[in-house]
């Protein structure tokens, strides 16, 4: 006689609640997510103090992009966190536990997203006080978009940080994979202002949608299209189908380093 396979939500809401839990104790993490993004923006935004994007300072056009850059840190950390419970043995044990593998998938992935949305909503929260010109609606939309972001950068992350067995190898990765995508994304600088081929670029990297419907929300961008929001859900799916393929349907357990 078999034993039935447990049901999703109780394992799903424990190792997400671990998620929440690891963040509390390493506060560094917070600190180095929405410090790094703060500092960046304001050695930015006071650089290029005269220059101005769709018809805004410079400063307010760039707190969208660095709201996406701290969904690609807070994401990139809580990959790593991936890595750690491989090398700990924590996930050699969730994986070979009665717990559904789709447990572990859910969990990793809606934990990292989360972090990573509220971290960033916390930075976007000093919009009203640099006059972004956004009402209540704007700004739902711009968490919808970030929601989106969030989880597509978070597969992204997760998928890489499987296939990598050191922390070290992963920050590579990061490097090679992530930040380019961050840097491309419209984040720095606007899209159709950009060289042809960089336009190009751009229009296929999935981390520009949501990044720019997200600076259209807030009024600091062109209003966002149906285009836009297509590409902010297909972000999502990207990031959705890139863990799911590679945590979810996987055959064995990843070594440890």
């Amino acid at each position: 006689m078999t034993t039935p396979e447990p049901k999703m939500l109780g394992p799903c809401t424990a190792l997400l609640v671990r998620e929440w839990q690891r963040l509390m104790r390493q506060p560094s993490r917070l600190i180095a997510t929405l410090g790094t993004a703060s500092l960046l923006w304001f050695v930015m935004a006071s650089g290029l103090a005269g220059l101005t994007v769709y018809g805004r300072d410079y400063g307010n056009y760039l707190l969208p992009g660095m709201a996406s850059m701290v969904v690609v840190f807070a994401s990139i950390f809580g990959a790593i966190s991936l890595i750690e419970d491989r090398q700990e043995g924590f996930l050699q044990g969730v994986m070979a536990g009665p717990a559904p593998r789709s447990a572990l998938v859910v969990s990793k992935l809606l934990g990292g997203a989360s972090i990573a949305c509220v971290q960033a909503a916390l930075l976007l929260a000093a919009g009203p006080m640099l006059g972004l010109p956004a009402g209540a609606a704007g700004y739902a939309s711009a968490l919808v978009a970030l929601g989106a972001l969030g989880i597509g950068i978070s597969g992204i992350a997760l998928a890489l940080a499987w296939r990598v067995n050191s922390i070290a190898g992963f920050h590579g990765v990061m490097n090679l994979v992530l930040m380019p995508m961050w840097l491309l994304s419209g984040a720095i600088f606007p899209p159709d202002q950009s060289a042809g081929w960089l336009a190009v670029v751009q229009m296929c990297n999935p981390v520009g949608w949501p990044t720019q419907a997200m600076q259209g929300s807030l009024g600091v961008g062109e209003p966002p299209t149906s285009a836009h929001w297509i590409g902010t859900a297909g972000c999502a799916a990207i990031g959705l189908c890139a863990a799911w393929m590679t945590i979810g349907r996987a055959g064995t357990i990843p070594r440890r380093a």
